[in-house]
């Protein structure tokens, strides 16, 4: 089953471990998936992102960037 969140994240970035914090909190309480996505491995990622992580996408589709709201992300994946 492919992961529904995608966090395109750096290492030692304090944003980013925040926002993997709230990721993962809603996904567990929602029984949803999600992937982290170390832009650093990727030149494209680097250059598309570098600036906005982290970066969140549900289901395919830019959802936040910077800041991760735990309410909005749980209306994403519950389709409102």
């Amino acid at each position: 089953m492919a992961a529904r969140v995608t966090l395109y994240s750096r290492p030692d970035c304090h944003l980013c471990e925040v926002a993997e914090e709230i990721v993962a909190a809603v996904c567990a309480e929602l029984g949803e998936s999600y992937e982290v996505v170390l832009i650093d491995d990727d030149p494209e990622l680097q250059r598309r992102f570098t600036d906005e992580v982290p970066v969140t996408f549900v289901d395919g589709r830019q959802h936040d960037f910077w800041r991760v709201d735990a309410d909005r992300l749980r209306a994403a994946l519950r389709g409102g």
